[in-house]
Order: structure tokens, then sequence, then C-alpha cells
């Protein structure tokens, strides 16, 4: 990852986390699902590529992405002079470090708690 993209990650992510309550979820499941979901939905709305509406969870993706990946092209203009390829890239790093952030580095118990 060379510092450009590092930067730009860096920005895309706190826009998540500073505006996207859907990383909240009380679950590791749910935030596992609801990180790959969006960031794929959002990966392919920005590449111009089809995504898949059918089931109503894929809808309730869909539209975060949307919101996403609209708040993306407008935010962060660099976005648009991407090739798809440079945007799959950059889109699986910014999940990785999401995974990390709000999956296996958090400190919040309740993610794992069978009970809750």
């Amino acid at each position: 990852m060379n510092d450009t993209m590092k930067i730009e990650m860096n920005q895309m992510l706190d826009y998540i986390m500073k505006n996207c309550l859907w990383q909240f979820h009380s679950r590791t499941w749910d935030r596992e699902k609801q990180n790959t979901n969006i960031i794929m939905k959002t990966t392919q709305i920005l590449c111009d590529e089809p995504v898949e509406k059918d089931l109503p969870a894929d809808r309730c993706y869909w539209v975060d992405a949307m919101c996403l990946a609209d708040a993306y092209r407008s935010r962060f203009l660099w976005i648009n002079t991407k090739s798809k390829e440079e945007i799959k890239q950059l889109m699986q790093m910014l999940k990785d470090r999401l995974d990390v952030l709000t999956i296996t580095g958090s400190l919040n118990a309740e993610l794992t708690d069978p009970h809750y």
C-alpha cells in the first residue's frame, strides 16, 4: 500500500466512523455481514457494476451502500479519477481496516457475549 492510498483509505474510514451508524451493531456476526455487504455493494456502485437487490437484506445493504458511494463521490473527488481496479483495491483495504476496528480489535465484550 502506497502512502497516497493509505491517506485515501483513512479519509474513507474516517467518514464511516463519524457518519455511519451501521458500524455499531451489537453482535460480531452482524458487524461482519454489514461490513462485507455494504463495502461490497459500495464497491460495485463505485465501479458501475450490477448490485444484487433481490432479498430484503440486499436492499437494506444497497441503501447504505448508495449513501456511502454518494458521500465518497461528492467528498473525495479523487475517487472519480480511479480505475475500477484501484477502487477495488482501496475498498478491500478499507474493509480490512474496518473489520479490525469494529470486530477483531474491538474491546466491546457484548460482541461475543452469548447471553446478550
